[in-house]
């Protein structure tokens, strides 16, 4: 993703609580440290789809507004 941003395209990445500071950290090492993280509640895995699915509305709407801003 930083690779993308760098490039001037809307990247973003989806993390979950316990990584937003590894993911924060990663974008700074690699060269971009406005790249937007967007947060979910942990954890991801071994949940079932609806749960996976409750997931994707708390992320969406952000991605969005993150698009939005990205082309004004």
């Amino acid at each position: 993703m930083s690779e993308l941003r760098k490039r001037g395209l809307a990247t973003t990445v989806i993390v979950s609580d316990p990584f937003i500071k590894l993911g924060t950290t990663q974008a700074k090492v690699l060269g971009t440290p406005d790249l937007p993280l967007v947060k979910i509640p942990h954890p991801l895995g071994g949940l079932s789809l609806e749960h996976v699915e409750g997931r994707s509305l708390v992320a969406v709407p952000q991605i969005v507004k993150l698009i939005k801003e990205h082309v004004k």
